[in-house]
């Protein structure tokens, strides 16, 4: 094996790119390994054979890789390449009697295929200004990239292949963060004063970082978006959000959310081959409160409690009629899902009954856990979703991120037969699929159409901030400008804030395509308008959750629009939609 030590900037994404182009493996190293002034460092690890493979995709990387091979044991000069050519063996383990290196154990013997290698040469020279390859050119790579399906037939041993996912996390999740902490400041800094519904304090401050070198968000601002594209300085925090590990993707839940349903139900929420990536402070209140169209005057229905199979009943009997109490029975029942089943082809190191609606939109809201959209082939173009909250369903038209799914009974439909199982109906019939009859999802839809969004007692009938409750200066500057100056209510408009449309921001005219950590920063098409209505109770932002704050939504609406917002104006923005 080679080894060869990469002393960085701001260049994982390059890192990656090279990696998967050639089948490297990397691992970001501690702090205490660096020294004064350097960049992040990676080890690297790889076969004699693709060593001068790899040189020759980084090579052609932009953006400051400078090729410079020293001898073993040169000085590291920050910013630039170091490439030791010392032979070493990599990191060995025992497994069912046979030495395995480090890299069958994370990635198996598979070698990047030739439709990948064209896919991404195709991408980048299409952004040197040579000819990008056409979308047929494209579809027909994609196709040879891999199947539709996801296996059936599971031919290794269930403890073997646990084994072997485990031993590859610890790696997978050191790559992963070392991605959000390059990205984001990930700092506890609550706002003063500002509460969600139940009292947990909102995150305040842009979190996105910023390019080295100067570069401030007014500066940015005032940048055509050619000249963002040319000079590399579409914020990486801005780019999509990869999955905690999107090679294998599947749901991932949040800490509290396991600890909790494995207290009440015994039921295992756990994963053996990724955990959850935000840090607690930058997700939802939980358990979050339920309020309820029909009965407004009880506030918080389940005072504190964490809706589930087991309490239900007693939290809600003399409040729903038969029907409804027969919806939610359904929402908070668990059933098999991809990762969580009674199968040998599961993620929990024991065998589960499944997965319910209500773990994920828990309450009827959201806890923030996350997905990859099952919309979508090949897995690097797959999504990140950040589970979307279930209130105010009722003043919504359409259901899913870029579907037209066009009922709420549709959608629960929709979610239980294909939705649980990446979209594969073949694997769903393998695992367990639950198939709701019609009587069932109209149950489960008329319950969540209950669902409402919290109170909000600065907002008239009209959903606009009423005068007769005193809001503050900054905020009526703000209601002003989201109306106007800013645009926000041409897609959000009063009293649900959507328009319940589509909508392409073309983010594309920003950013190379690039492959990072598995997701390749692609054109998104048109997404869905999703309700503002209570917005400060449900962070992260953006479907996939790449914005950790509202100060970074307004950063990220004005740099895409091209709004030139005062920093005092973006601040009022904020003011104003905190009180949503």
């Amino acid at each position: 094996m080679k080894k060869m030590k990469f002393v960085t900037g701001n260049l994982l994404g390059a890192l990656t790119i090279g990696c998967v182009l050639t089948g490297a493996t990397f691992a970001y190293e501690s702090e205490k390994d660096k020294e004064p002034g350097q960049g992040m460092i990676f080890d690297i690890e790889m076969t004699s054979d693709v060593v001068e493979t790899f040189k020759k995709e980084m090579k052609d990387i932009k953006e400051g890789i400078m090729g410079k091979e020293t001898a073993p044991g040169q000085k590291e000069e920050p910013g630039k390449k170091i490439m030791e050519g010392q032979d070493v063996e990599s990191e060995k383990m025992m497994m069912d009697g046979k030495q395995v290196s480090k890299k069958e154990i994370m990635f198996g013997k598979r070698e990047i295929s030739e439709a990948e290698k064209q896919l991404m040469t195709g991408l980048k020279e299409g952004n040197e200004g040579k000819s990008r390859i056409t979308p047929v050119q494209r579809m027909e790579i994609e196709k040879r990239m891999g199947t539709s399906f996801l296996p059936i037939a599971i031919k290794e041993p269930f403890d073997m292949m646990m084994e072997k996912m485990k031993a590859a996390k610890p790696e997978a999740a050191k790559l992963h963060n070392a991605l959000l902490e390059e990205r984001y400041d990930l700092s506890n800094k609550p706002a003063q004063g500002i509460k969600m519904s139940r009292g947990k304090p909102v995150q305040e401050g842009v979190r996105v970082k910023l390019a080295a070198g100067g570069m401030t968000w007014d500066k940015l601002g005032m940048m055509s978006s050619e000249d963002i594209e040319r000079k590399g300085l579409f914020p990486q925090g801005f780019l999509p959000l990869p999955h905690p590990n999107h090679a294998i993707g599947g749901m991932v839940f949040i800490k509290s959310e396991i600890d909790e349903i494995k207290r009440l139900e015994d039921r295992d929420l756990n994963r053996f081959d990724v955990d959850f990536d935000l840090p607690d402070h930058f997700l939802p209140e939980f358990p979050p409160p339920l309020f309820l169209t029909t009965r407004p005057d009880l506030g918080d229905v389940t005072q504190g409690k964490l809706v589930n199979i087991k309490n239900f009943s007693d939290i809600f009997k003399g409040i729903l009629n038969p029907k409804q109490l027969e919806g939610l029975r359904l929402l908070v029942t668990p059933f098999p899902q991809q990762e969580f089943n009674q199968t040998d082809d599961r993620r929990t190191e024991h065998a589960t009954l499944g997965v319910a609606c209500l773990d994920c939109h828990v309450n009827g809201h959201t806890n923030g856990s996350t997905e990859l959209l099952q919309d979508l082939r090949p897995q690097p173009f797959r999504k990140r979703l950040d589970t979307p909250t279930m209130r105010g369903v009722y003043a919504q038209q359409f259901f899913g991120l870029q579907r037209s799914i066009q009922t709420i009974e549709d959608f629960s439909e929709f979610e239980q037969r294909t939705a649980y199982f990446d979209g594969d109906h073949v694997t769903a019939a393998k695992k367990g699929v639950f198939q709701p009859d019609r009587l069932q999802v109209e149950a489960m839809a008329e319950f969540q159409r209950m669902l409402d969004f919290p109170p909000a007692p600065m907002l008239d009938a009209y959903g606009m901030l009423d005068p007769k409750q005193n809001p503050k200066e900054s905020e009526t500057r703000g209601q002003a400008l989201f109306f106007g100056k800013a645009k926000c209510g041409v897609c959000h408009p009063a009293p649900a804030y959507t328009d319940n449309k589509r909508h392409d921001l073309k983010l594309e005219r920003f950013y190379e395509p690039c492959l990072t950590n598995g997701v390749m920063a692609a054109p998104d098409g048109p997404v869905k308008t999703f309700p503002l209505r209570g917005i400060k109770d449900s962070p992260p932002y953006f479907h996939d959750g790449r914005l950790l704050t509202l100060d970074d939504a307004v950063e990220f609406f004005n740099l895409i629009f091209e709004l030139k917002l005062t920093q005092e104006e973006k601040k009022d923005l904020v003011a104003f939609m905190l009180r949503l």
